[in-house]
């Protein structure tokens, strides 16, 4: 099964602002960025998206996505809108515990990679006996279908990390391009990362 990982188009927000779950605007076109990727793309596939509208559109310009709330990005909390500099030294609390801290109001990048990889492990459980989704083994060889996701930087690094075995706190190091696809293949053998951001 070939796994598709789209991150959005590059979204119409300044420098230097946390956006996190804030339905922001897009600067480039969903179509066009659509027109663009569909040659990298199956003939027939599924197709899943975060429902904040920088990834349903462009979605929704490949096809008929399923829409769930689990592949939206991180929920930042009291942090949505403003700018990194205004946060100031509660960054530092941050960059101390990645995978643990939380903004006030909002949820860690840990319970971020919970509800995704709860997503994913119903993807290999469709129209399946139920199998394992602990690290180390994969919920989706029997997936019937080609799949592809539109969604945020945070989400397809906790689905890219957990496919491909790497330890949580190496996700953050998955640095997914706006607008560009990543091709993972899901086999009963093994995952293999075909290429990266194009």
């Amino acid at each position: 099964m070939e796994l598709h990982l789209i991150r959005h188009p590059r979204p119409d927000v300044a420098p230097g602002i946390c956006y996190g779950q804030t339905d922001v605007g897009l600067a480039e076109c969903p179509a066009t960025v659509a027109d663009r990727l569909r040659p990298l793309l199956p003939e027939s596939f599924a197709l899943h998206a975060s429902p904040l509208s920088r990834a349903r559109l462009l979605a929704e310009a490949l096809g008929k996505p399923r829409l769930d709330d689990r592949l939206k990005e991180i929920h930042f909390g009291d942090w949505e809108g403003r700018s990194f500099d205004d946060i100031g030294a509660a960054i530092d609390d941050w960059a101390a515990d990645p995978l643990g801290f939380r903004a006030p109001g909002g949820e860690s990048p840990r319970e971020m990679a919970a509800r995704v990889l709860a997503w994913l492990a119903e993807q290999g459980n469709r129209g399946q006996t139920p199998i394992s989704s602990e690290i180390g083994v994969c919920p989706l060889f029997r997936h019937p279908e080609h799949l592809v996701v539109v969604a945020h930087g945070g989400p397809l690094r906790a689905i890219a990390g957990h496919l491909l075995g790497m330890p949580p706190e190496r996700w953050l190091g998955l640095d997914f391009g706006c607008g560009q696809v990543t091709r993972i293949d899901v086999e009963s053998w093994g995952v293999v990362l075909k290429w990266f951001n194009r």
